[in-house]
């Protein structure tokens, strides 16, 4: 896809959003963090073609296939309290996962910031916060159709899970005229944000291994808390967790 599709798509933005794209990039997410601290406004997206060092939660490598995937970063100078920030990740993967819905592909929300189709991982999202701002990273396969071994069986793309390939253009485009409505929820009607969440929650009634900031844990997955916590049933009762890793599915 020739750059022009996408700056014939920024055209058709809602404020406050406006594209900067880029041919190569170290990180959407380190790059965008320079521009926001030089004053950038809100609703500045940047869009990199390729990534030298592109990261995913917990500093894990994100493949990203030039000319096949979305990997940007968007600016955000919340109203909310800083504490409500981190509620910007499940916002946004509810988000994508409407947006996606939108383009005929439904999908499920793997908490807490990854969307999943068919039990695979097709977009990721990276929060992370400066002293006034947030930069929310997103990495989408769109039209990736072969992935690196140790992805292989765990990623999928918008194309093999429908079996036709997408405007990245398009796609991107529904993206960001669906994540305002959400992170809008983060605050005051943070009630409904977990509704939309809950009824596309990958993990509730299944059984899982997690590991958490205390170790590996196994148990049901019984929902989502009115914080946004993870609700865990292990043998030793009912948890809530605020954050897990490599959450993987139990054979009952």
């Amino acid at each position: 896809m020739a750059q022009e599709d996408f700056h014939a798509m920024a055209a058709s933005l809602p404020d406050p959003f406006r594209l900067l794209l880029r041919e190569n990039a170290t990180s959407t997410n380190d790059e965008l963090r320079l521009l926001a601290e030089a004053g950038a406004r809100e609703g500045q997206i940047l869009l990199a073609e390729n990534q030298s060092a592109g990261r995913g939660r917990r500093g894990t490598a994100w493949f990203s296939s030039g000319g096949e995937s979305l990997a940007f970063s968007i600016l955000l100078r919340p109203q909310e309290p800083k504490a409500l920030w981190p509620r910007l990740a499940l916002a946004s993967g509810l988000a994508l996962a409407e947006a996606f819905g939108k383009i005929g592909v439904e999908a499920l929300i793997k908490w807490p910031n990854d969307v999943w189709l068919q039990q695979r991982k097709v977009a990721g999202i990276l929060v992370e916060s400066g002293k006034d701002f947030v930069i929310i990273g997103i990495g989408i396969n769109v039209n990736t159709l072969k992935f690196p071994p140790e992805v292989a069986l765990s990623a999928t793309s918008l194309q093999l899970a429908a079996g036709q390939p997408f405007s990245r253009a398009d796609v991107l485009a529904a993206v960001i005229h669906q994540l305002p409505q959400r992170w809008a929820q983060i605050g005051n009607d943070f009630e409904t944000l977990l509704e939309g969440v809950r009824l596309r929650c990958a993990l509730t009634g299944h059984h899982v291994s997690l590991q958490t900031s205390s170790g590996q844990k196994t148990g049901w997955i019984e929902g989502i808390s009115p914080g946004g916590e993870l609700i865990l049933r292990t043998t030793e009762g009912l948890e809530t967790l605020m954050q897990a890793d490599e959450i993987r599915f139990m054979p009952l």
